[in-house]
């Protein structure tokens, strides 16, 4: 019986770029799921697409350590509802979710490039 031939391991390719286009629609996507799902979309985006194309990487960064940010807003603001002030705190909290995740997608879909502000940086 003859051996077969030696076959070298097969690994996964690289993950290949996204177009600018498909860049812009996942960064808008990701922004926007933030506002449904808090920061689980931010953050299968960024484990999926991060190795894609800077500008998706960039923003599916920057909606992570937003949504994180805000996680941690949400639970300090889950504490003090026992002083009642968490409750207007909790309401601040949604709203500036909706509206900054909105800004952010606009931009996403236009192309340009966005910081959230006052977020604190869990990953780059």
């Amino acid at each position: 019986m003859t051996t077969p031939p030696y076959q070298p391991p097969q690994y996964p390719a690289a993950p290949q770029p996204m177009n600018p286009a498909d860049e812009r629609l996942w960064a808008t996507l990701v922004h926007v799921g933030g506002i449904f799902f808090y920061f689980v979309p931010a953050l299968i985006g960024y484990l999926v697409l991060k190795d894609r194309g800077p500008f998706v990487r960039a923003h599916t960064a920057t909606a992570l350590n937003f949504q994180l940010t805000l996680l941690i807003a949400y639970i300090v603001s889950s504490i003090l509802t026992i002083v009642l002030i968490g409750f207007v705190l909790l309401g601040v909290i949604w709203v500036v979710n909706i509206v900054f995740s909105v800004i952010a997608a606009i931009k996403a879909n236009k192309g340009e490039w966005y910081t959230y502000p006052a977020t604190i940086r869990f990953v780059s």
